[in-house]
């Protein structure tokens, strides 16, 4: 197993110790010196019970309604009683460290200082606006429900813990970034989740040392355990409803502050091609359309391979009357196959990302563009032929079947050595370059958990769930790698079974 491991390259410059004392005035200037004199640390001079008090607050990060009202009012009418008593936060604590104070303050507390006092007290008046839910538009379902994650880590967990309502469902906090101080959950079923795997995720999210940690590709590349290899190794999904059905058959899902993506870790290549609306159509249409995405996957892979190996070695594989009509439209085109193959997968790349990157009106005149004035064009004037704008039309349309996009893009970005092989090799090539790619499929692993399993290593009892669905009331078996007392134990579905 591989881990990598990023080590920070700067280190603080703040004045990150200390205590506090029961000089108010050296107080305020080592939290300030704490924070280099930023301009948005607010400063509020008030009197509470004939002392003089002082609330500070980072202004980005407090709801002002809210500090007024819990704090600010309460303390100005407040004829006898403490400061716990007088203001009406939903959280308050005390501290005499200045780091822990500094690091409230960033959490969206605000620090009331009294005079002659060594301790202050931190209150809770956070209030970031957040955005509406809404579907993911990348991971869009027909029958499935239509909210998504956001932005805010709360919300997102409460987006869980509104689906698992159960007291064994259990998050974990961790920091991470010595600038960013990035907050992140790991959440999981804890009669469920293997044990093993618990502690191996508790270890590489504790072992990590980065200056920042903002989205949780960053943190995908820095836990995963095979970096080079062109298949995710770990799920990343916007859909909570996805997020649940994973933690409870056992798997660990990770949140990342700020980020609207959680990972669910471990998982298998057949997982990429699993949606939502698989199970809740009836089971023959889920089969279906399951079996019709994982084979996508291979025409993703290798169509264009196919082509380049039939045109340059294997024409008598065609009907006559085929062959006929690609030798006609290759006659004119002066490129040898891979080189056409080639030009227009980078061209089908270039359309794409410009369509991602532009806003939505002119995205849809760059694909009607790309499609049809440069497609036609570039026939026209014989650099590619019809055939060729054919079969990379259905490998592009293959490759966005992947519920998953990173999953689309990794059979993309196969398909490069395939059509090598393809030009140099023919059919040998390709069958080489796929035997490759199957044998590390099955040697691959995802946190202990076999990549290409059920069928590397095979187990029976788990490919009624992964090519095929079989019907709800025969899903009553946990999976193989959740807990060792749970998995393959009756209880994943318990309700009227079929005779």
């Amino acid at each position: 197993m591989s881990f990598f491991k990023k080590k920070s390259s700067l280190s603080s410059t703040s004045n990150d110790g200390g205590q506090l004392c029961e000089d108010i005035g050296k107080n305020i200037r080592m939290l300030e010196e704490h924070f280099c004199h930023t301009e948005d640390l607010m400063k509020k001079e008030l009197q509470f019970h004939k002392r003089k008090c002082v609330i500070l607050y980072l202004e980005p990060l407090v709801k002002k309604e809210l500090l007024q009202s819990s704090i600010i009012e309460p303390i100005l009418e407040a004829k006898s009683g403490g400061i716990e008593k007088t203001v009406r936060a939903a959280e308050i604590k005390k501290t005499s460290m200045i780091s822990e104070a500094g690091k409230n303050l960033l959490d969206g507390f605000c620090v009331i200082l009294l005079e002659n006092d060594h301790q202050v007290y931190l209150a809770s008046v956070g209030g970031i606006e957040e955005r509406a839910f809404q579907e993911p538009n990348n991971e869009r379902s027909i029958k499935s429900s239509h909210d998504g994650f956001i932005e805010s880590f709360s919300t997102n967990l409460q987006l869980l813990r509104k689906r698992i309502k159960s007291p064994q469902l259990k998050v974990k906090y961790f920091t991470i970034g010595n600038f960013s101080n990035t907050k992140v959950g790991m959440v999981y079923l804890e009669n469920l989740a293997n044990k093993e795997l618990v502690e191996e995720v508790v270890r590489r999210l504790s072992s990590i040392e980065i200056d920042q940690l903002y989205s949780t590709g960053e943190l995908e590349e820095v836990i995963e355990d095979h970096p080079f290899s062109p298949f995710p190794q770990i799920l990343a999904t916007e859909r909570p409803d996805r997020a649940v059905s994973y933690i409870t058959e056992g798997k660990i899902s990770i949140i990342v502050d700020g980020n609207p993506r959680a990972l669910v870790v471990p998982i298998t290549f057949f997982a990429f091609y699993q949606a939502p609306d698989d199970y809740n159509s009836r089971w023959l249409v889920g089969t279906f359309f399951r079996l019709i995405r994982v084979f996508s996957f291979i025409i993703a892979i290798s169509l264009p391979a196919i082509y380049i190996a039939i045109v340059s070695f294997h024409s008598e594989v065609l009907p006559i009357g085929i062959l006929y009509s690609i030798r006609v439209s290759l006659e004119y085109v002066p490129f040898p196959p891979l080189a056409e193959a080639l030009a227009m997968q980078v061209i089908l790349e270039l359309l794409k990302e410009a369509s991602i990157r532009l806003p939505s009106p002119i995205a849809q005149t760059i694909g009607i563009v790309g499609g049809l004035v440069i497609g036609t064009a570039v026939v026209d004037a014989h650099i590619v032929s019809n055939m060729m704008i054919v079969v990379i039309g259905f490998t592009a349309i293959a490759s966005f079947v992947a519920p998953i996009n990173e999953m689309g893009t990794s059979a993309r970005l196969l398909g490069f050595p395939t059509m090598l092989a393809a030009s140099l090799f023919g059919f040998f090539g390709i069958v080489f370059v796929l035997m490759l790619i199957f044998m590390h499929l099955s040697k691959l692993d995802s946190f202990g958990t076999p990549y290409f399993s059920p069928l590397a290593p095979f187990k029976k009892e788990d490919l009624k769930d992964s090519l095929i669905r079989l019907p709800l009331w025969k899903l009553n078996t946990r999976p193989t790698d959740a807990k060792p007392e749970y998995a393959n134990q009756q209880g994943r579905i318990r309700a009227w079974k079929k005779k």
